[in-house]
Formats: structure tokens, C-alpha cells, sequence
């Protein structure tokens, strides 16, 4: 049937200010987040290593290059399971309990890669991770963004505030399972983990009943008859993935490439098929359309964003002199620097947009402005091939320059996507963005194996030079992308 509402009620102009003057239940997601976050940020500060370390140093003793590719393979799949669970919220449970049952999942993961041993562990523990992680993200955006009219111009800096949630957790998650990893061993790291995330599940549980009717909305129901296809339909593709995968068609080898694929194959359908919909106006479909660069230059700035996790961790690990006052600090502590400058610079990069109302740049011209800061950031690496050891406070300078880049597009990114969603296909078009950061991050750990010794500087230039002139370009055409967003800035 077709839907003609929002697919939630914003709350009451009345009882909206009570958290930095925004809707009370931005803090129970808040909340919510930062557990989740720490638990997911926690694990992935150490994943490389326990990847690539030998074995008598704790690790698995892979090839290096090998775990960076299934690192950005792993991050990449998180990404792109928000397309299944925005599918469920959006046609079967709703974002609420989908946000709920995802935060088991995420728990069970991290429970997997603390007690089982090896490869075994390793599997299960990242495909729960990974299938859940993708839940709450998909989940949780949507909420936020039910939480505001389209027009409210306090919107975006709304999801900056969450933002900051995510980063509290990214902050502290490295900091606690880096010093137990270096100190006793990765699986007291990856314990920490799940008990961040039991954490975040209680919280949410205790705060379950404050959110509104709402949120429990199912805004384009499946209907019932068509439950038997759909399911078997799952059940096939979940058959075919096993056999690629016991086959060897799909092996740890390929499995970056194939993830990046798959993330370009499902956003290919799903910009198909919200544009054929005839649930969606013309107006909404033109949105749809002006989405596509926004959805090329996420992809491109995760690409080197995302490498945090894998060059740069290396990076850290081998090159960075991390001496200080005569102590070393553990390579995965590098992992917190980031979201020690968002949660300086979020709530000052929030205000600014408030204060701005609609004098704020649009939205094509921040991503375009992202994508030069961030390519810069990569330019700043080239002088530093000339020392031994990179100084520590080189690359936290590098690091603020990611972050001021990731603070002009990450949250913008998912308020714009709400924004621009037609109303049948709103959780849907959050897991588009989702679906761009996939596609970044599988490509953040295939980059990563093109760095090696005697190619440092092509690297760098290959890079950094790439992501300016795509950001000039995308500032280039804003006017024209401006047009088909219609009145959404």
C-alpha cells in the first residue's frame, strides 16, 4: 500500500528542549551510541594487529597485507549490512527493535572474539559484529532523524551532538582494550568489548519505554502474502553466499574486491529501484538524484578516512616514533586521537552551523570542502619521508585535518541523507549512505596494500591529489546539484 506520512512524528515543539536545547530522546541515542561505539571502536583499534602479530606476540600471524585487506573487508561488510537491517526496519519491525535486536548481535560478536581461539573465533566474532554493528547504525540515524522536521534548521547540528556520542565511545574503546592487549593479551581486549556493548544494551533497555509510540512505525509494511517469497528468497542468497565461500570462489584473498563489488552492485539496485517506485513524487525522485554525487564523494573521502584502521595503524606501529617522556605509548592508542578532536571541535563545528541557520554553506560545497581538507591531510605526510621516525605530534596534526574534514561530511552526510529520502524509502536512504562508507572502507584496506617501501610519495600524491580535484569538482557543481535538491540545503 502506499505510504503518504512521515514515517515518524517529530516531538512536541514544547517538550524538545531539554538536551543542548534539542529533542529529549537525542540523549537516550546518545547514550545508546556510545556504548556501542566504544565496544566497535574498542575491538577494530586491535584488529590489525592481533591479525598480522606473530603468534608467539598473541597474533594469528597472517601476511600483513592480507589482514589489512580483510580489515577494510570487515569494515566494509558493517556498512553494508545497513541495507538488510534498513530493509527490516523499514518493512518489517521498525527502527526500535531493530536498534534493540542489533545490539545483541553485536554483544554476541564481541563474546565470540574474546573465548574462541584462532580463525574460528575470528570468523564468528566479525560476521556477528559486522551483521549487528550495521543494524544499530541503520537504526539508530533513522531515529535521530525522526527526532526533526525536514525544515528544523537545528537538524544537522543535532546529528553533530550525536556524533559526538559515537566519539566519546571511539575515544575511550582504544584506550582500554589497546593497554589490555599490550599488557595481557588481545582476548581481555576483545572482553573489554563486549562488556561495553552489555553496557550500552542496558542502558538502552532501561530507556526503552521513554521513546515514542512512533518509533515502533513500519513505514512501508511488507505485506503479508508476500513474507514466503521474501523469506525464501533470503534463505537462497544465504545458500549461494556458503557455497562461494566453501567452494573457495570467494576466499580471504578476493574478499575485499568482492566486497567492494557487492557494495557498488547494492547501491546500483537500490537507487534503481527507489527512483522506478512510483511510492516516490517527482520532487522526491529529483532528491534521489542529487544524492548520487553526494554518494560518490562520501565513497571517495572513506576511502582514505577509513585508513585509520589500515595504513595508518601500521603506519603507527612501525613508523611513529611514540616515545613520550621516555615512555612508549601502544600503537592502538593512535586509534583515539580522532575522537579526542571530534569531541572538541563537534560541538563548536554545531553551534557554528545553528548559529549560521540557513546562511550555512549547502551541503555539496561542505563534502566538496571535506574532500580538499582531507586530501591535504595526505599531502602533509610527504616531508615526514625524509625522518627515521615520524614525530608524534606530526601525525596528530595530520589527524586534525581528518577530523576537520570528517566533521564537514560525516554527520552532514546522514542528515542530508534523511533529508533527501522520499518518505517511503527513509531508512533505506540512510543505508545508501551507509552503503557509500562500505564501499570507502573495503577500498581504505585494498589503498592500504599499495603502500610500501620505495613508493611512499606516489602513494601519498596518488591519493591526496585524487581527493582535491574530486572536491573542486563537487564545489564546481553545487550550483547544478543545488537545483534538484529542492529547497533541501
Amino acid at each position: 500500500m502506499t505510504t503518504t506520512h512521515e514515517p515518524h512524528t517529530p516531538a512536541v515543539k514544547g517538550a524538545e528542549k531539554s538536551f543542548f536545547g534539542h529533542p529529549p530522546m537525542l540523549f537516550n541515542l546518545f547514550t545508546v551510541e556510545l556504548w556501542e561505539r566504544f565496544s566497535f571502536y574498542g575491538m577494530q583499534a586491535i584488529l590489525a594487529y592481533y591479525m598480522y602479530f606473530s603468534v608467539t606476540d598473541g597474533g594469528l600471524g597472517m601476511e600483513q597485507g592480507l589482514a589489512l585487506s580483510l580489515v577494510g573487508a570487515y569494515g566494509g561488510g558493517v556498512y553494508l549490512s545497513t541495507i538488510l537491517a534498513a530493509w527490516i526496519a523499514d518493512r518489517l519491525l521498525g527502527s526500535e527493535r531493530v536498534l534493540f535486536y542489533s545490539a545483541i548481535v553485536v554483544m554476541a560478536g564481541h563474546v565470540a572474539l574474546a573465548v574462541l581461539p584462532g580463525a574460528v573465533g575470528l570468523a564468528v566474532g566479525l560476521i556477528l559484529v559486522a551483521l549487528g554493528s550495521g543494524g544499530v547504525k541503520a537504526a539508530a540515524g533513522s531515529l535521530v532523524g525522526a527526532l526533526y522536521t525536514r525544515e528544523d534548521t537545528r537538524r544537522d547540528a543535532g546529528f553533530s551532538i550525536f556524533y559526538m556520542g559515537v566519539n566519546i565511545g571511539g575515544l575511550v574503546g582504544p584506550l582500554l582494550t589497546g593497554a589490555l592487549q599490550d599488557r595481557i593479551g588481545f582476548h581481555f581486549g576483545f572482553g573489554a568489548a563486549a562488556v561495553g556493548m552489555a553496557l550500552g544494551l542496558a542502558i538502552y533497555v532501561s530507556g526503552r519505554k521513554k521513546l515514542p509510540e512512533s518509533s515502533h512505525h513500519v513505514a512501508n509494511p511488507l505485506p503479508r502474502e508476500a513474507r514466503k517469497k521474501f523469506g525464501l528468497g533470503a534463505l537462497l542468497g544465504l545458500i549461494v553466499i556458503v557455497i562461494a565461500f566453501t567452494t573457495g570462489l570467494v576466499n580471504p584473498a578476493n574478499l575485499a574486491n568482492t566486497m567492494a563489488i557487492a557494495a557498488v552492485a547494492a547501491s546500483a539496485l537500490y537507487f534503481v529501484v527507489i527512483l522506478r517506485s512510483r511510492k516516490v513524487e517527482a520532487v522526491e525522485r529529483k532528491r534521489v538524484v542529487a544524492f548520487i554525487p553526494l554518494y560518490i564523494a562520501s565513497a571517495a573521502f572513506f576511502a582514505l578516512f577509513q585508513q585509520q584502521f589500515t595504513f595508518i595503524a601500521v603506519y603507527s606501529e612501525q613508523r611513529l616514533d611514540r616515545h613520550i617522556f621516555g615512555w612508549e605509548m601502544p600503537a592502538s592508542w593512535v586509534q583515539s586521537i580522532n575522537p579526542v578532536f571530534i569531541i572538541i571541535f563537534a560541538a563548536i563545528f554545531a553551534a557554528f552551523w545553528t548559529k549560521l541557520g540557513n546562511r550555512q554553506p549547502s551541503t555539496p560545497l561542505k563534502f566538496g570542502t571535506a574532500l580538499v581538507i582531507i586530501g591535504i591531510a595526505y599531502l602533509a605526510f610527504i616531508p615526514l619521508e625524509a625522518l627515521d621516525a615520524t614525530p608524534l605530534l606530526a601525525l596528530v596534526g595530520i589527524l586534525l585535518l581528518v577530523t576537520w574534514a570528517e566533521l564537514f561530511l560525516s554527520p552532514i552526510g546522514l542528515s542530508v541523507a534523511t533529508k533527501l529520502a522520499p518518505v517511503a524509502f527513509t531508512t533505506q536512504m540512510l543505508a545508501l549512505f551507509y552503503l557509500s562508507i562500505s564501499l570507502g572502507t573495503t577500498l581504505a584496506g585494498i589503498l592500504a596494500g599499495f603502500y610500501t617501501e620505495g613508493n611512499e610519495i606516489a602513494y601519498f600524491v596518488a591519493l591526496g591529489g585524487t581527493s582535491i580535484v574530486l572536491g573542486i569538482a563537487l564545489a564546481a557543481a553545487t550550483p547544478g546539484i543545488k537545483k534538484l535538491m529542492s529547497g533541501v540545503k
